[in-house]
């Protein structure tokens, strides 16, 4: 073997075994440069490095690598990530690329964008090993030589005539048989299926309710049509709850850590002009008492602590709230009961901390009407930021929109408001006493 081949032998090893630090490699390169390396390597190497990639880096990969490559890539992925890829293209792009793709692969694909983004369908990888009821032991092992050798296997379907699921044959099963043993002789029944519209949270109580390796995909006939490895389900919950975070705060789900700064300008710029509005809007409530703060200087001083109390409480009880969607643990119905809970915490939490706020205010300013002003208005802040925190996400849910993208932007503008009202409207009812 010659200098180069051991070169590039010693390259590929690395993107095999190394596919997390090959990917943070190739996005220090220059865009051109990453293109040109991953057009040199084979498509089965180059696709576990790819899914590590930050996607406004996949999306500058795309653009410069031939359709070739591109074609190859989309083939050797798994069919779910590849369907994601694609959605997120334009759609003369989708065109080409698909195109490029080996048939079957391509026919694969397509099938899984045709679902509801939210459908066991997309989840599901449609790559499902069926075998017939009357197939011997030896005849299944001789096709599962075939398989893919990083194809996980824990347990064989078995469908009808029709491609109708009938049964499952466990791996240790299959291993300890005779080889002319019958797969119906060995088969045990299907503990559980979902259908392939149905929603994700269905899926997940699916794998809750009965801890299931896989599980098996079918449509409205009955037909096996693919499986959900739970794997790959954990992956896409896991990948949802970091979105989450993002979205909360106003950071576009595309974004990565080491995604470039004019990337991450221009998904969050948007946001921070939106909550430089609310901020102007919570501004114009305090311009309304201007003539109350002027002539008593040191509530200016006390305004901040309101509103930062009453913010801390609306997160908490958004937290909460949000979880339990998250979780199915509530939905709409729930409303009343989810809002009065934390009604009733905002009062006693507000009680709690309107005393410690109001000893230490008597002993800095001595004032008995300060200590009302600030001690009413503690409360019926606290008590209006548990309700926001409450019913803002699950209004929004109801109405369609995600909740973890504009929850936390709706009830910073409620909490600062109510609590500048608060402490500013009820310090101009009892100015006399101030």
């Amino acid at each position: 073997m010659n200098a180069e081949s051991a070169i590039v032998a010693l390259e590929n090893r690395y993107l095999r075994d190394y596919p997390r630090e090959a990917a943070r490699k190739l996005e220090a390169l220059p865009a051109e440069q990453a293109a040109q390396a991953i057009e040199a390597r084979p498509a089965e190497l180059i696709v576990p490095v790819w899914e590590q990639l930050a996607t406004d880096v996949q999306e500058r990969l795309m653009e410069r690598l031939s359709e070739l490559a591109v074609g190859r890539l989309l083939t050797e992925m798994d069919p779910p990530l590849a369907a994601e890829l694609l959605l997120g293209a334009d759609a003369a792009d989708r065109v080409r690329w698909t195109a490029r793709m080996e048939p079957a692969a391509a026919k694969l694909v397509a099938g899984l964008m045709a679902y509801a983004p939210e459908a066991a369908g997309r989840l599901m990888d449609p790559r499902v090993a069926s075998f017939r009821a009357d197939m011997s032991v030896g005849a299944a092992l001789e096709r599962m030589k075939g398989f893919k050798k990083n194809r996980a296997l824990r347990e064989l379907f078995l469908v009808d005539d029709d491609g109708r699921l009938t049964g499952r044959v466990e791996i240790q099963d299959l291993a300890t048989a005779p080889v002319d043993e019958r797969l119906q002789r060995i088969a045990r029944p299907i503990v559980t299926a979902v259908l392939d519209a149905a929603p994700k949270e269905e899926v997940v109580d699916k794998f809750e309710q009965h801890r299931v390796p896989a599980l098996p995909v079918v449509n409205v006939s009955g037909r096996l049509v693919g499986v959900i490895h739970q794997s790959a389900l954990v992956a896409a919950l896991q990948e949802e709850a970091s979105l989450d975070i993002q979205t909360m705060v106003g950071v576009s789900k595309d974004e990565r850590a080491l995604s470039h700064a004019w990337f991450a300008v221009v998904k969050r710029l948007p946001w921070l002009q939106i909550n430089l509005a609310t901020a102007f809007l919570a501004a114009s409530v305090v311009g309304l008492f201007e003539d109350t703060i002027a002539r008593f200087t040191a509530l200016a001083v006390l305004l901040p602590v309101v509103a930062g109390q009453s913010g801390n409480a609306g997160a908490q009880a958004l937290a909460v709230t949000m979880r339990g969607l998250a979780l199915r643990e509530i939905s709409a119905r729930h409303l009343p009961r989810v809002v009065l809970k934390e009604v009733n915490a905002g009062v006693l939490n507000g009680l709690a901390v309107a005393a410690v706020c109001a000893l230490a205010v008597w002993l800095w300013s001595g004032s008995a009407g300060l200590v009302a002003v600030i001690s009413i208005a503690m409360v019926v802040s606290m008590v209006a930021a548990g309700f926001s925190g409450a019913a803002i996400p699950i209004v929004l849910n109801r109405l369609g929109f995600d909740p973890a993208q504009s929850s936390s932007i709706v009830l910073t503008t409620v909490t600062d408001v109510v609590g500048f009202f608060s402490f500013l409207g009820v310090a101009t009812a009892l100015q006399s006493a101030l």
